[in-house]
């Protein structure tokens, strides 16, 4: 692949981290109490043009 596609992917995927920790932080911090507990997690990833959908799930444990 061409260096112009790696910098565009990994400029793409550290704005999803970046941007999805803001997300789930704030909404933990707007929730009620989640000390203790667990949250089943799902992230889609489409692409349109290339008929992706990659999905990951996982838990994040509350704070």
């Amino acid at each position: 692949m061409s260096d112009e596609f790696n910098m565009s992917m990994r400029k793409f995927l550290k704005q999803v981290g970046v941007t999805s920790q803001q997300a789930i932080e704030e909404a933990m911090r707007n929730s009620a109490d989640t000390s203790g507990k667990s949250f089943e997690a799902k992230m889609v990833l489409t692409i349109d043009g290339i008929d992706l959908e990659h999905v990951v799930t996982g838990k994040i444990e509350g704070a």
